[in-house]
């Protein structure tokens, strides 16, 4: 890893690290694959297979470890994907969607289980500038969608 990051995201997977790793890179366009550890004899894990592999998406440096069955992703965690506009947020939503309807408010989790939040970043400032009955009426929104939709938000924020 790079010296500019001081903190790394490291997820752990089930003997999916690598794959994992490629499928993220990609899917993000300014993104890499950095080094592959493998486990040395003696280790927790299979000697010669892939222990760890560190990945770059859009300049955040991650980890993914192939560590076993003893964890597993729940949406207590989750990534969130700043977009900038509709068609950014239909992009990440495509790829990342496991092809189900995607979970409340603009989550969504990936055939690795890992969640993500897909939010066009407009919607932040929406809510920051909207009186408290558009705020409302943005979040009723937004409790409504599963893939969020700008259009329908800045709606949303309007009506009267």
């Amino acid at each position: 890893m790079s010296g500019g990051q001081t903190i790394t995201t490291f997820l752990w997977f089930d003997g999916q690290a690598e794959e994992a790793a490629r499928f993220y890179t990609s899917v993000f366009k300014h993104s890499r694959l950095g080094d592959i550890v493998r486990y040395p004899a003696g280790a927790p894990g299979p000697e010669g297979a892939v222990m760890t592999v560190a990945f770059t998406l859009n300049g955040q440096e991650f980890v993914a470890l192939n560590g076993g069955p003893h964890f597993s992703f729940t949406p207590a965690i989750s990534l969130v994907i700043n977009c900038q506009d509709q068609a950014e947020v239909d992009y990440y939503w495509e790829h990342l969607s496991t092809g189900g309807p995607g979970e409340q408010c603009g989550w969504v989790r990936d055939k690795y289980g890992l969640s993500w939040q897909v939010v066009p970043v407009a919607l932040t400032g929406m809510l920051k500038r909207a009186d408290p009955a558009a705020a409302g009426r943005i979040m009723k929104a937004v409790l409504g969608m599963r893939k969020l939709d700008l259009a329908e938000i800045q709606r949303a924020s309007q009506a009267a």
